[in-house]
């Protein structure tokens, strides 16, 4: 028996997407239970950036989109001015809330937003470089468009009291896009953006991703509860394990090409390795495998594409093709499944989409040598996430994906979705 589940209608998307300008209300009485950021993909770096409008003036900030950060961070050594910033206090009740008791000192003759004695630090990580940095807490002004279901159509809403760490800049070094001020951390952490928008709304915990392969079109985060109006979409679920700093780890227990198995050592896939499992991640640009599965799933894929010519691989991928000889079709280019549970859930990625073109003549396979000892064994990158509905069930702990790239109904690009009368229904053996 299936179980019905909900998302937004694509056709208001467009029009919601497009209400940015103006400034937050910040006196409304309206207490949303949908709320969204708009997602564009940065061209020079593949990544994913995002905004949102913080401070006293509001100023729009620009960030990285980290699926897997434990914060909301942002720089605050130049010219960070607000007049309802905060800093708590060591043994706060918001110094509980973080999880971390670690009292700041500041070595400057004046306090500045980052700087205060006395008050609370936490650890925050480079995504690309691993490096971690002491940052102050903080509380400021945080505000977000928010979906007013009865009328249909977004609205500023304002968090006057949301955390974050106030980090220095030199935290963003690595392959930052130009011109963001920090990231839009959304692990599963009490004080990331999906669980400290839920609690201060109080909606349920839940976000979805839907980020666009295009560098002009948006895609988009979605946090909380969906709207009445929607468009239904197959759903299928995967049980989510958490990283000890709220990463999103599934269960992958084979890899399949062209409906092939690929004959690796899936003792790999355990997370209960010192490492190993699959992290989804939207900072990796591209899918990365450990070393022997890399070889091995390279080397597949190849055989699957016999008949069409390698050429020269070009960093940082290891299996590059002519793409003039490749086929014209979806039909002729393997898929490939990840195959989770059971052998009826699959996350499948189309294998056209798997191919990256790289230049004029040659598409090279979208997967990267990871070496002997990554953090896990395949981590999906944001290349594999890009054109997928992905659904993050806070309360439930599970992932559910709807492989849109599969239907032309369905599309993640500026949310200028078409149809609206598809059926939809989650089979309950893949919950």
């Amino acid at each position: 028996m299936a179980s019905t589940f909900y998302i937004f209608l694509p056709t208001i998307f467009l029009a919601l997407i497009c209400i940015t300008s103006g400034s937050p209300n910040v006196g409304a009485p309206f207490k949303p239970n949908s709320l969204m950021l708009p997602v564009r993909k940065d061209p020079a770096t593949n990544l994913h950036v995002t905004s949102l409008r913080k401070r006293t003036p509001s100023v729009l900030v620009p960030l990285l989109l980290d699926l897997n950060s434990r914060f909301l961070w942002v720089t605050c050594e130049q010219n960070y001015s607000s007049s309802t910033y905060h800093a708590p206090f060591c043994h706060s009740t918001q110094c509980d809330r973080a999880g971390v008791h670690y009292c700041h000192k500041c070595r400057l003759s004046s306090a500045r937003p980052g700087c205060h004695n006395n008050t609370f630090g936490v650890l925050v990580t480079n995504p690309f470089t691993d490096k971690q940095t002491i940052s102050e807490l903080a509380l400021d002004v945080v505000s977000i468009q928010a979906i007013d279901q009865a009328s249909n159509r977004s609205q500023w809403v304002t968090i006057r009291h949301f955390l974050f760490a106030c980090a220095p800049s030199s935290l963003l070094q690595g392959q930052y896009p130009q011109a963001v001020q920090g990231v839009a951390g959304l692990g599963h952490t009490t004080v990331a953006l999906p669980i400290q928008l839920a609690s201060s709304f109080g909606f349920r915990p839940q976000f979805s991703l839907c980020l666009s392969s295009s560098t002009t079109e948006d895609g988009g985060v979605f946090f909380g509860n969906l709207p009445s109006k929607v468009q239904p979409i197959t759903l299928t679920y995967t049980p989510v394990t958490i990283g000890a700093q709220g990463e999103y780890y599934i269960l992958v227990k084979s890899v399949r090409i062209n409906n092939q198995t690929v004959p690796f050592n899936t003792s790999l896939l355990s997370t209960t390795r010192g490492f190993g499992g699959t992290l989804i991640s939207t900072t990796t640009p591209y899918t990365v495998l450990e070393h022997s599965v890399f070889k091995t799933f390279t080397e597949f894929f190849a055989n699957q594409l016999a008949g069409v010519p390698q050429v020269e691989a070009i960093p940082p991928f290891g299996l590059c093709f002519d793409a003039n000889i490749l086929p014209p079709t979806r039909v002729g280019t393997p898929n490939i499944d990840f195959v989770m549970q059971n052998k009826n859930v699959t996350w499948t990625f189309l294998g056209v989409d798997a191919l990256v073109r790289v230049r004029p003549n040659v598409s090279c396979l979208a997967v990267v040598d990871g070496g002997s000892n990554p953090g896990a064994a395949i981590t999906i990158g944001a290349y594999q996430l890009e054109g997928n509905f992905v659904h993050f069930d806070l309360l439930r702990s599970r992932v559910g994906f709807y492989r849109s790239r599969l239907s032309q109904l369905f599309r993640c690009s500026n949310f200028n979705f078409t149809g609206a009368h598809l059926a939809l229904e989650v089979d309950a053996t893949a919950e």
